[in-house]
């Protein structure tokens, strides 16, 4: 059996080509979009693909399913589990006309690819058709399963969050019986060998859970032994607070992932190749219907930067950042160094960002400029400046972490809004001049380029409130009154 884990850094996204080396067919779960690399990847190693299976409808990415079944002909494996509202609706619509070769499975159902079996189990909670697969090499004699493709079910560290179906989904009241649902749910890992392999859907930083593991792989037994998640299991009330304590916000791109992945992410055919354009061309694009993303470093967009872009460097948050502040069928266009175009481009369709445009190399951005343009920049202070300027009450304080973070210490007077959902929170944000910040200054900038865009007067606060701490009070929960350093 040829197994390898394909991972994308930026989203924590991992998708499993699995091939089966006696009759060189293969099977890929949870693609994403841009799928020639699983396709070359089978090659490489004298493979190709057949088969296509999803453990979910996702919220964090587009699935690339369709795109492979379009590609290459695979056979989509995919769950029938589920209420009305968790069934996908584009096996029958085809690219042309007709519908693709699937199989809708239900807890139990095994299928082969080559001599490998696949059984798949109904794991409910993270979403209510979850399925996990179960692997076993008969060619390789043997007659035990390997290893199980865990999706957003189990996670190394952790298991896949119950409330995105009411946070992100924004189905009121789901958060509660998803999370007694997963409580059930962890005890068929009872009947699962110890020995077994976990293979699961995403590592650190995904926000498909709140404390996953930076280790890629583990086994049923050890996460047992030591996830705090399934540890938590010993009564369902004392799961069901632990599971839904301390999420943090979900990205707002992850309501339109959903809903796109049940009805069908629109097939690319390839990745996008955008047209060039030179600093000229900037003048003419309207900032207010089409997003400029500017992905050089913050201090370069800090000091001068087209009137109205976005500053998104291209580091492991880039999709996130891009997903929570640009609008889903935004027209877009990149100024990005040439040799990571692809890099960006690769990135955005994962999200269903599909609309880029055009790109300008980043080095000739100084051409922007002429009688008429000018560039323009961000003010950014150091904390004893920010102090004076809440004192004086020439600043209203945005504290644009996460609310957990929010709640562990802030600004005494600072308002909450989590940069990943201020697109949706911006009648929360407060009039006049705004003092922008995060643990360290990188949120922020991403939140007050957008917040520039959208027309507010800010000020970064340069190193956020780790910096902030060393010489300023904050509030803390214990406090009751005032503030304590």
């Amino acid at each position: 059996m040829f197994m390898r884990m394909i991972y994308d850094e930026k989203l924590a996204q991992a998708a499993y080509l699995i091939g089966c080396q006696r009759t060189g067919e293969a099977i890929v779960i949870d693609p994403e979009r841009d799928v020639d690399r699983y396709i070359e990847l089978a090659s490489e190693n004298g493979l190709r693909i057949t088969a296509v299976a999803e453990t979910h409808i996702h919220a964090d990415f587009l699935s690339g399913a369709r795109e492979l079944a379009e590609r290459v002909g695979a056979k989509v494996y995919v769950s029938d589990e589920g209420d009305a509202d968790w069934k996908y609706q584009w096996l029958d619509r085809k690219v042309g006309g007709g519908s693709y070769d699937h199989q809708l499975l239900h807890d139990g159902d095994v299928f082969l690819i080559g001599k490998i079996e696949f059984r798949a189990i109904h794991t409910p909670g993270h979403t209510p058709e979850h399925l996990v697969y179960m692997v076993t090499d008969h060619g390789g004699g043997a007659t035990e399963p390997i290893g199980i493709a865990t999706g957003d079910f189990v996670f190394v560290g952790d298991l896949g969050r119950p409330d995105l179906l009411e946070t992100a989904a924004r189905q009121a009241g789901a958060m509660e019986p998803s999370a007694r649902r997963l409580y059930k749910t962890v005890h068929k890992l009872d009947d699962v060998p110890d020995f077994v392999q976990v293979w699961p859907g995403h590592g650190a930083g995904s926000a498909c859970g709140k404390a996953l593991g930076a280790v890629p792989m583990s086994t049923i037994g050890y996460e047992k032994r030591f996830n705090p998640a399934i540890r938590a299991a010993t009564s369902e009330d004392a799961f069901v607070d632990f599971i839904l304590s301390g999420q943090p916000e979900p990205p707002m791109y992850f309501a339109t992932m959903k809903k796109l992945n049940k009805v069908g992410p629109p097939v690319l055919g390839g990745v996008p190749q955008p047209e060039r354009m030179d600093a000229s061309d900037l003048r003419s694009i309207d900032p207010k219907t089409s997003a400029i993303v500017d992905t050089r470093e913050w201090a370069a967009f800090r000091d001068g930067h087209v009137p109205g872009s976005l500053s998104f460097p291209l580091i492991k948050s880039f999709n996130t950042d891009a997903g929570s502040l640009i609008g889903p069928d935004e027209p877009m266009i990149l100024i990005i160094e040439p040799d990571r175009l692809d890099e960006a481009v690769r990135d955005l369709i994962r999200i269903g960002l599909d609309r880029v445009e055009g790109w300008v190399d980043a080095s000739t951005l100084d051409e922007y400029e002429d009688g008429s343009h000018i560039l323009a920049t961000t003010p950014e202070v150091e904390p004893n400046e920010a102090s004076d300027l809440i004192e004086s009450g020439d600043v209203r304080v945005l504290d644009v972490r996460r609310k957990t973070e929010y709640n562990e210490a802030h600004i005494d007077g600072a308002t909450n809004v989590a940069h990943t959902r201020l697109a949706s929170r911006l009648d929360e944000v407060p009039e006049g001049r705004l003092l922008v910040h995060c643990r360290s200054g990188v949120r922020s900038a991403r939140a007050s380029a957008y917040l520039q865009r959208r027309g507010h007067e800010v000020i970064n606060l340069k190193g956020g409130i780790v910096a902030w701490q060393d010489k300023h009070d904050v509030v803390k929960p214990s406090t009751t009154a005032g503030a304590v350093s």
